[in-house]
């Protein structure tokens, strides 16, 4: 069942946009850039804290120049700013004092020899090809290069809804990312460890339209547990899951239990009764929770 909702109409000129300083920054580069408006407030969010910081840059993509110099004026003269692009040409932006690395974005052995040379980076920006496997590849590389606190931005992720690019597939770029928020939620005790090798790396993932950044924080990738602040407890019962269905799952538990306990005395196998038990709860459980999801297709 489809949900029918009014859609509002898109404010396709937004006039706020032009008080960032990343828009004046733009439009002041005499050098082509294109972007879409929306990109610039998740610009200035994700970004400001790293503005006239030592830092080193990365923006894939680079050919007409024009964001070079845009990012330059964002950043402030203590950022190192370095272009990486395909074509050739894009080497006359080293004249203006950028570094310029030619190369593949979704060859493996060109990153490992762009980060032998330049080390940790702060942060990049992938404006390249936009294919899921440039932008996957790209991601993969780059992660482990990137410092503590660090950021990878991946612009244009609508690629991963268009025809010419290979949608539907479970390859897109967007799916490798939900792959990524079920391995960040399997941080999580008692949930089974979703094997990846950004476990221990990103911290979070922000998904804005046409837009998804990681936050790198290797020290905040930690295994979660359960704390209390050993205050005094006023005994107050639980209601949390009142009308709901697990809420519904305790209770058949509770009088599966009970039942089956006053059969335990008179068994002749007690283990083997209990363990009977155990497989009988978690049936009841599992079945029910199965039953009880389905009225949550509407929202789907």
């Amino acid at each position: 069942m489809i949900i029918k909702t009014k859609i509002e109409p898109i404010v396709m000129n937004d006039k706020s946009i032009e008080a960032l300083d990343i828009w004046g920054f733009y439009k002041k580069s005499k050098f082509l850039s294109i972007k879409h408006s929306s990109y610039f407030s998740v610009y200035e969010e994700l970004l400001e804290r790293f503005r006239d910081k030592e830092l080193i840059f990365i923006e894939v993509g680079v050919l007409n120049g024009g964001s070079l110099f845009m990012w330059r004026e964002f950043f402030g003269k203590k950022a190192r700013i370095i272009g990486v692009d395909l074509n050739p040409l894009a080497k006359k932006w080293e004249q203006y004092g950028f570094e310029i690395y030619i190369g593949s974005q979704s060859d493996s052995s060109f990153w490992k020899d762009l980060f032998d040379k330049v080390g940790e980076v702060d942060i990049v920006l992938d404006d390249g090809g936009h294919s899921y496997e440039q932008q996957i590849v790209t991601a993969s590389e780059c992660i482990p290069n990137i410092k503590n606190g660090g950021i990878l931005i991946v612009e244009d992720t609508h690629t991963s809804y268009f025809r010419e690019f290979g949608y539907p597939s479970k390859y897109t770029f967007i799916e490798w990312t939900k792959a990524l928020i079920d391995c960040i939620n399997s941080r999580f005790p008692s949930i089974k460890q979703y094997p990846h090798p950004f476990r221990s790396s990103i911290h979070s993932i922000t998904v804005y339209e046409s837009i998804v950044s990681f936050k790198i924080s290797r020290d905040q990738c930690i295994e979660s547990i359960s704390t209390t602040n050993d205050g005094i407890s006023s005994n107050a019962v639980d209601f949390r899951n009142e009308g709901t269905g697990i809420g519904q799952i305790h209770q058949l538990r509770d009088k599966a239990t009970t039942f089956i306990k006053k059969l335990l005395p008179a068994a002749g196998n007690i283990n083997a009764l209990r363990k009977v038990k155990d497989i009988l709860i978690d049936g009841i459980t599992y079945t029910h929770m199965k039953w009880t999801l389905r009225r949550l297709k509407k929202y789907f």
